[in-house]
């Protein structure tokens, strides 16, 4: 999930951190990786895909967003079947982007990808690769992410949003407190529906359940080389999916799906 950014977007992303104490927050600033090959080419099917037909359902968020395409073998990275269990049917489509932080999101989001659309729902999971190789800090982080909302409100005004805090990790110490100062911020914004039309969620009882991160739930330390728990596994997503289903279910104004 860390970006693998340019040259490029490097130096500017360097410049614009070396710029005053005034100058805007990187992390809520919006940041194109189209000299990225694969990202170009994704981002321009997802507009023919968002133009191609009726959206009732939108997901944005990066890798662990976008997993939700890949097929296995092996069964732990077989996420078809869960998105077609809790989300076939419903006019979804999946706007996540391996390696973006929430400011290729919100490039993504003054690009087009929500243009011309109106879902009922619209599912937020944005934020893990702020704590990857950028490193920001916790407030900008709580910046980009609040950014990310504003934009959803801003461009699908009748859109419901549900906001899912950054899922735990075993990346390091300080990405897993940064994770915990960044969702309790956020649940005190965005909670108890403190903001109209925003629900927010914190889904670490999923993946900590008693407070005990269960590596179990992630497909990394499964890989040849090993890497530490971050992307759900096929498991996790289905635990993940199951968890948000009620809200999205009463979003969507349809039955729940188990």
């Amino acid at each position: 999930m860390t970006p693998r950014l340019s040259r490029r977007a490097l130096l500017g992303a360097a410049a614009l951190s070396a710029a005053p104490a005034h100058a805007a927050v990187l992390a809520a600033t919006p940041i194109s990786r189209m000299d990225t090959r694969w990202w170009r080419e994704r981002h321009e099917a997802k507009l023919r895909e968002i133009r191609a037909g009726h959206v009732d359902l939108v997901f944005l968020g990066d890798s662990i967003t976008q997993q939700y395409e890949d097929a296995g073998p092996p069964a732990w990275r077989d996420f078809r079947p869960v998105w077609e269990r809790f989300y076939g049917g419903r006019h979804a489509v999946n706007l996540g982007f391996k390696g973006d932080a929430t400011s290729h999101l919100l490039w993504r989001m003054g690009h087009g990808e929500i243009d011309g659309i109106s879902p009922k729902a619209a599912v937020i999971l944005i934020g893990a690769n702020n704590l990857g190789r950028v490193h920001w800090p916790v407030p900008d982080n709580i910046a980009g992410i609040a950014a990310v909302v504003d934009e959803t409100r801003r461009r699908l005004p009748n859109t419901r949003i549900l906001l899912l805090g950054i899922l735990p990790s075993e990346r390091n110490a300080w990405a897993s407190q940064s994770t915990l100062e960044i969702n309790r911020a956020l649940a005190a914004r965005y909670g108890g529906g403190a903001v109209p039309g925003v629900a927010w969620m914190d889904l670490a009882p999923v993946f900590s359940p008693g407070g005990r991160f269960d590596r179990s739930l992630f497909l990394d330390p499964l890989l040849t080389p090993p890497d530490p728990p971050l992307h759900p596994s096929a498991q996790g997503q289905a635990r993940m999916a199951a968890a948000i289903e009620p809200t999205l279910a009463a979003m969507l104004g349809d039955r729940a799906r188990a």
